[in-house]
């Protein structure tokens, strides 16, 4: 096994890697296409801005080497919303892998959404973790709720928690920061 984290100056890359060991795997850090191809997993992860983000995707190549991958991809956060069609942050043009746009929250409640928060799932990437199990979100737009949406969260409106498609596959919150459910996503993860 062979677990490539993207490499395009977003953060989270420290808790997303020692989240992995813990696991026993180990992760490399790169933004070099062949190493991302021939990698047996892929984590796209984030935390930014979206705009300025895929600017760095594109600057690499990045941006057209993401959606050809074969292997399973898992997009975390600001990595799963970058790979919809489109982000109002920034007014961004996505990958348009998952078939859905992100919004910014218009809501009376605090923005950005920070906490623990209950999570409703199906799909493979939640075998074995209980029906409204907590995770950790930290996010002020999120992706629509679509036909590619496997998972949902409720903050004043549903929206999608978790996506897939094929073998791309995203999470709005962070598995790596989630404790025990999160620890069980990323093994559910490195199974497929």
């Amino acid at each position: 096994m062979k677990v490539v984290i993207i490499d395009y100056g977003a953060g989270n890359i420290q808790s997303i890697r020692f989240a992995l060991e813990r696991l026993g795997a180990t992760a490399v850090l790169s933004h070099d296409a062949d190493e991302i191809r021939q990698a047996s997993h892929v984590i796209f992860p984030g935390v930014g801005e979206a705009s300025s983000a895929m600017k760095k995707l594109q600057d690499t190549g990045l941006d057209t080497v993401i959606p050809t991958l074969k292997q399973p991809v898992l997009g975390i956060c600001l990595g799963m919303q970058l790979m919809c069609h489109a982000s109002e942050e920034g007014d961004t043009k996505g990958l348009g892998i998952f078939d859905t746009e992100v919004v910014r929250f218009n809501t009376n409640l605090n923005v950005p959404h920070m906490g623990w928060n209950t999570v409703n799932s199906t799909g493979k990437l939640f075998s074995n973790i209980p029906q409204n199990s907590h995770f950790y979100l930290v996010h002020s737009y999120y992706a629509k709720c679509c036909d590619d949406t496997n998972a949902t969260c409720m903050y004043d409106l549903s929206f999608s928690a978790a996506l897939a498609r094929d073998n791309f596959y995203g999470t709005q919150f962070h598995p790596e920061k989630s404790g025990a459910v999160g620890v069980q996503l990323l093994q559910n993860f490195l199974n497929l």
